[in-house]
């Protein structure tokens, strides 16, 4: 009986070693000449040996290679790095691929293949399935043969730097179900084969250069549920054809020229949740049954067109709606007079700078944000807009800040509408006879000629008066012009209390809510002490991690700068602005202020990071994230100087302020020294004299405030530009001496003639090709101008976010006559005007006498740029010859004793 169990057991063993051996050889590498193709792969790729030891098997040991029956079938090298002799000069090397037969997958994103697709690529992988070649630094052409992978299924080509032409060949890849070509630089239309396609469900080509129509033959692809094609400059109108799509759920077609009206026949799109129509020239009235049928709308743009009369009742009867931004646009009403607690799905509602009249039926009031500034609403505010509702720049009753009645008159009248006067009843002047005509003329020109006296007399009097007055006080600073800020000298009275809806700045947090967050503050969860606060990381009962701010009331600089801080939000919201959660008022003494965490922290923190905590290494961001950062930074401030009324400055823009999310988006945070534009600008030339004694003291004693001007957070984003460029920690919150003369010494090096000296200064550890060396050039001379001497010469924030969103336009001369001939839409002569602004603006800024002596001598040699700087046009001017260029020594625009530190 042993013997029988114990050769039933030996049966068994034998049995599992022999499944044991026979997988494990299914799984070692059985190909020799699959073999060497990976090792010639891992040597011309630079690959490093933790990834892919050559000592080991590449089917059990090597990371990303996957194996079926002992062939390779798939590579994933994505984020890999190259060793640093390989990272010198990376090249698009993989002809060893030709040997991989059986090769299904290929993902090679994010990992650095600086160069063209070769031509080969299409021709002998027969078996690929999946291309994945994201962020990779490819530049070149799409080859043609890319068309006969005719198993691939997904490709990914975006975030790289390819030009030409879209190949019609693409066509020909008729089993392909995701197509992504985003953000690169192609050129041409969008080839009618795409219509073929009848698999597809994602397509992707949006941030491109792409004109001409979109093909009626997309509206064939039945599977398609993603079409973006954003950002281009797309023209003609929407095809109505598009509306068979009923399984789309994603139409992006913002940032184009397209023109016309929205068709009806888009009322088919049942399945669509997200619409982006924004930033055309589209018009006419919105078809009043299409969003009856768009059920499960959650996101709809209608910013920046022409759209007119009432926006649909439809509209405000999708219940999934989340956010609606029909901003910029001439949409008609009065606000609807609905019940305060109603409540629904929370949503953004966001109409600012529109020309809206006539009756909106929706319950506003659901929304838990609701920007209505810039319209010509009329009529009474209902209590559930009342105090959480940005209302300024109407026609409303009884809300301060608002247009003035000619204005709002007129747009109705022009309308063939009545205005409701503010609710003032209208009064009928009766006709004057002609005696009592003459008599009252005669009656205003001796009363004008009295009162021109005694205001002579009184004008004469009150300069006297105040000379005086600023004479004996022209060592106190400067108020704040919004009165936010610190106390004045002297001990006068508080400032006026700034009365807050607080339901509409986030969830309120308990007492103890807070100190469970935040470990009871404890000392191990500080991050800083802030001149408005101290930092505390923390994490809610939910998990999700948050920064809590501490403020202590018993000073009396962050008592309002904390009042401040909840005026801001209570008034404003941008993806761009540091997300507030929440609040805890119940202390006397303390208050809190709870904002979500930002995976990768700021700027200055993740510019370099050490790859492993026991790793003193220091791993640095790559240029295309630098310059996602750069457009994210002039998003924000663009929102903040030209989107709100009045313009707000940010006052405190460095890298600790710039703080990004687990994809490095931007969000802004020290917001506590945001505070309304001041209005020095358009005072008349006796009020600048009579403050100049007052403002120039304090300039010298140190004792000012940074300028609350738009320009001065120019000043500040062109030392965030700067550092991004040069890898310089600090110095975008540094102001001694020591980063002035940097500076002096730095900005010769940025040339608009000379790409080649800009590499003096680059940030070594940035690994770059000859385009994004234009990029990297065209970033520092956008921060040059933004260092411009002068404020009145620094560009505004939205040309300098428009510069930064085209790069490669700041530096190439695109504005000969032939070209503005073919020009056929507004954007080629705002080009024009802006880019070849930066010529002027940055030739404006000083040069060591070295430097300038060295580009006067390569424009005299017949440089390209030369000429654009003197030839160029701003509208129907020309732009500064050579002989009206000034050359000054003056690096810092203000003085560094004003400029602001750091701090949150």
């Amino acid at each position: 009986m042993v013997d029988r169990w114990s050769r039933v057991v030996l049966i068994f063993v034998a049995s599992f070693c022999f499944l044991f051996v026979h997988t494990l050889e299914q799984q070692l590498l059985v190909s020799r000449q699959e073999r060497l193709a990976l090792i010639q792969l891992r040597s011309s790729l630079g690959l490093r040996a933790r990834y892919w030891p050559i000592k080991s098997d590449p089917c059990t040991s090597w990371a990303g290679i996957q194996c079926t029956n002992g062939r390779v079938t798939g590579i994933n090298i994505s984020g890999f790095r190259r060793t640093r002799r390989g990272s010198l000069n990376p090249q698009f090397s993989v002809d060893a691929l030709r040997n991989l037969t059986l090769l299904s997958s290929l993902n090679a994103s994010n990992f650095v293949l600086a160069g063209p697709i070769p031509d080969w690529f299409g021709l002998q992988l027969p078996s690929l399935q999946v291309l994945d070649l994201r962020f990779c630094l490819i530049n070149g052409a799409i080859p043609l043969t890319i068309g006969n992978l005719s198993s691939v299924i997904e490709l990914y080509l975006s975030d790289n730097n390819i030009t030409g032409v879209v190949p019609p060949s693409l066509g020909q890849l008729v089993g392909i179900s995701v197509l992504d070509l985003s953000r690169n630089s192609l050129t041409g239309s969008i080839p009618t084969t795409f219509g073929d396609l009848r698999n597809l469900t994602v397509l992707d080509m949006s941030t491109n250069f792409l004109s001409g129509a979109i093909p009626a033959g997309i509206a064939t692809l039945s599977r398609l549920q993603l079409l973006n094609l954003s950002a281009n400059s797309l023209s003609s109108s929407i095809p109505a054809q598009l509306g068979d799509l009923s399984g789309l759920v994603e139409l992006d077609l913002g940032f184009n020229s397209l023109s016309g009206s929205v068709p009806a026949d888009l009322r088919g799109l049942r399945s669509l949740r997200r619409m982006v129509l924004g930033n055309n020239f589209l018009s006419g009235l919105l078809p009043a049954d299409l969003f009856a049928s768009l059920t499960q709308l959650q996101f709809l743009v209608l910013t920046h067109n022409g759209f007119s009369g009432e926006l649909p009742e439809a509209l405000w009867s999708i219940p999934s709606l989340q956010l609606l931004d029909v901003s910029v646009n001439n949409f008609t009403g009065l606000l609807p007079n609905v019940s305060s607690t109603a409540k629904a799905t929370a949503a953004l509602f966001n109409v600012s700078l529109n020309l809206l009249y006539g009756t909106l039926t929706s319950v506003i009031g659901m929304f838990n944000f609701t920007d209505l500034a810039g319209n010509y609403f009329e009529g009474p505010v209902p209590i559930y807009a009342r105090g959480k509702t940005f209302l300024s720049r109407n026609c409303l009753q009884s809300v301060a800040d608002q247009r003035v009645a000619t204005d709002c008159a007129s747009f109705y009248a022009d309308r063939n509408l009545t205005f409701d006067n503010f609710g003032e009843p209208k009064t009928t002047q009766p006709t004057a006879s002609p005696e009592s005509k003459n008599k009252s003329h005669k009656s205003v020109v001796i009363l004008a000629s009295v009162l021109g006296s005694v205001g002579l007399l009184a004008i004469v009097i009150s300069i006297v008066v105040l000379l005086i007055i600023c004479k004996r006080k022209g060592a106190t600073t400067n108020q704040r012009s919004n009165g936010v800020g610190p106390d004045p000298a002297g001990g006068s009275s508080p400032p006026p209390v700034v009365l807050l809806n607080f339901s509409t700045l986030g969830d309120a947090f308990t007492y103890q809510q807070i100190l469970q967050a935040s470990g009871e503050f404890n000392d191990t969860n500080l991050i800083k002490h802030g001149h408005s606060g101290d930092l505390f990381s923390g994490k809610l009962e939910g998990g999700i991690p948050v920064i809590i701010k501490k403020v202590d009331l018993q000073s009396s600089v962050k008592r309002e700068t904390y009042t401040s801080e909840l005026e801001i939000f209570s008034k404003v919201s941008h993806p761009r602005l540091a997300p507030l959660l929440g609040h805890c008022l119940e202390n006397e003494n303390e208050k809190f202020l709870v904002y979500k965490r930002m995976p990768n922290g700021d700027l200055s923190s993740s510019l370099f990071k050490k790859r492993k905590p026991d790793d003193d290494s220091l791993q640095s961001l790559d240029w295309i994230t630098r310059l996602k950062i750069a457009i994210g930074a002039a998003e924000g401030l663009s929102y903040l100087h030209q989107e709100c009324t009045p313009p707000l400055v940010h006052r405190d823009i460095q890298a600790s302020s710039i703080l990004l999310d687990d994809k490095y988006e931007v969000r802004l945070g020290s917001l506590s020294e945001v505070c309304a534009q001041e209005g020095d600008f358009h005072q008349n030339r006796i009020t600048r004299l009579l403050r100049f004694s007052q403002t120039s003291n304090q300039a010298a004693s140190g004792s000012g405030t940074p300028n609350a001007t738009c320009a001065y957070d120019v000043y500040c984003f062109g030392k965030v530009l700067l550092e991004l460029v040069t890898g310089k920690l600090g110095l975008s919150s540094s102001t001694n001496m020591t980063t002035k003369e940097w500076l002096e010494a730095t900005l010769p090096y940025i040339s608009i003639y000379d790409k080649e000296l800009v590499t003096n200064i680059v940030d070594p550890s940035l690994i770059i090709d000859e385009d994004l060396l234009e990029e990297v050039w065209a970033m520092a001379i956008v921060a040059r101008s933004c260092l411009n001497p002068k404020p009145t010469r620094r560009p505004l924030m939205r040309y300098v976010l428009k510069a930064l969103e085209n790069p490669l336009k700041v530096v190439r001369e695109e504005h000969s006559a032939s070209a503005r001939l073919r020009t056929t839409s507004s954007r080629g002569s705002w080009n024009a005007a802006v880019f070849g602004s930066w010529r002027q603006s940055s030739s404006d800024v000083a040069a060591a006498p070295a430097a300038a002596s060295a580009m006067s001598h390569k424009a005299e040699g017949g440089n390209s740029f030369k000429q654009s700087a003197t030839t160029g046009s701003i509208g129907s001017g020309r732009i500064g010859s050579s002989s009206n260029r000034r050359h000054s020594k003056e690096i810092v625009p203000e003085p560094l004793d004003v400029e602001r530190g750091g701090g949150n």
